[in-house]
């Protein structure tokens, strides 16, 4: 099966298949992640077919804008298709080093489109996700949204631009989101400026119904920007890190993750102890090497642009596989499913500072 053909096709683009839906109407491309059995989860012939789509609308004059979406109700998209990187690095294939490559190259691409990005980020929206969304001029959220890069869940980094988006938050809250892996909701993704502006799921209808008929008077951001502005709201009531976020503030600018935990178990105030203390249980049960270099990551991302982030991930990722806990969280969660993972080392007491500090000596020489 093919993909809706586009109503301005582009003749030197094959045709799409059937993981991501294209089409043009009123002059907005509208690209659809169709795998809604599996949350939408990206594979490597969706970054291509994404890719592939996305270059060939930037050079259509008839096409002012793109949004993105999500099949289904359930998921705008809930990251990479793990199991299929999984497979590619144990059978000695190269499918997992092409995926990351072609997929920071395709959310690089989004940063930097040139015509506005509106990204519908109804329900889950995680890892990969993010990293399609976080580059939308218009980043749209629903009561059914979660956001999260839980990475470190499965022994990995939050990847895919995190280190830019995620340092660019207030405070330290791109430091806690990154190194627990918790989801946040719309309120908190506003708060955070993760996304843009919040409406109604039952709303979304009518929204691409304006955007159907909208009448294209000024600069297309502009035009874009006065319809979402009908039926989104740009700041939601009592967000819950806006109360925790002097906590997770001091917290989490401690020097490394040893005494991030101490910094928690020691909280006393009644109103923040038990959040403290059930955030010290979560971060124990993570990856302590993935926490350790995501701390490190976040630290240097802060001063990098966003090219040199990719960068700096893209560095990791070639070492992860090998050095790093992603095989053996992929097997404790998805392949066994025993949910016991052996990390390695197994506690943060356990882990040498020079371990972490060597997955980017390398990067350090390049001179980024």
């Amino acid at each position: 099966m093919t993909a809706q053909v586009s109503s301005s096709p582009t003749p030197d683009i094959a045709q799409l298949q059937s993981t991501v839906l294209a089409e043009v109407r009123n002059h907005i491309g509208h690209l659809t992640l169709n795998r809604p059995g599996g949350l939408n989860a990206i594979n490597l012939e969706m970054v291509r077919s994404l890719q592939q789509q996305l270059d060939a609308w930037v050079e259509d004059p008839q096409v002012k804008a793109v949004v993105l979406r999500g099949a289904g109700e359930k998921a705008f998209c809930a990251g990479g298709d793990i199991r299929s990187l999984y497979d590619s690095y144990q059978n000695n294939n190269t499918l997992h080093t092409l995926f990351f490559e072609e997929e920071y190259a395709l959310d690089l691409t989004l940063h930097r489109y040139p015509k506005p990005v509106v990204a519908l980020m109804d329900g889950f929206v995680l890892g990969g996700g993010m990293g399609l969304v976080q580059g939308a001029d218009l980043r749209l959220v629903t009561e059914r949204s979660k956001l999260a890069m839980p990475e470190v869940g499965i022994g990995y980094f939050p990847d895919v631009g995190g280190s830019y988006f995620l340092t660019r938050t207030p405070g330290q809250l791109g430091t806690y989101l990154g190194v627990s892996g918790v989801q946040i909701r719309a309120a908190d993704a506003l708060y955070c400026g993760l996304a843009d502006g919040y409406l109604e799921s039952t709303a979304l209808t009518e929204l691409d119904k304006g955007l159907d008929s909208l009448n294209w008077q000024k600069s297309p951001i502009d035009d874009l920007t006065a319809l979402v502005a009908r039926f989104a709201v740009t700041v939601l009531p009592d967000p819950p890190l806006a109360r925790l976020r002097p906590l997770i503030d001091s917290v989490f600018a401690q020097v490394d993750m040893p005494r991030i935990i101490a910094h928690l178990r020691a909280v006393i105030a009644p109103e923040t102890r038990d959040w403290a203390n059930e955030t010290a249980d979560l971060l124990q049960t993570r990856s302590p090497l993935a926490m350790a270099v995501t701390l490190e990551m976040l630290r240097r991302g802060r001063a990098l642009p966003l090219e040199q982030c990719f960068a700096l991930e893209l560095h990791l990722d070639r070492q992860w596989f090998d050095r790093g806990d992603l095989m053996e969280g992929v097997r404790a969660l998805i392949i066994d499913k025993d949910k016991k993972p052996q990390w390695n080392p197994p506690s943060l007491d356990a882990l040498d500072p020079a371990h972490v500090a060597s997955f980017f000596t390398a990067f350090n020489a390049k001179g980024a």
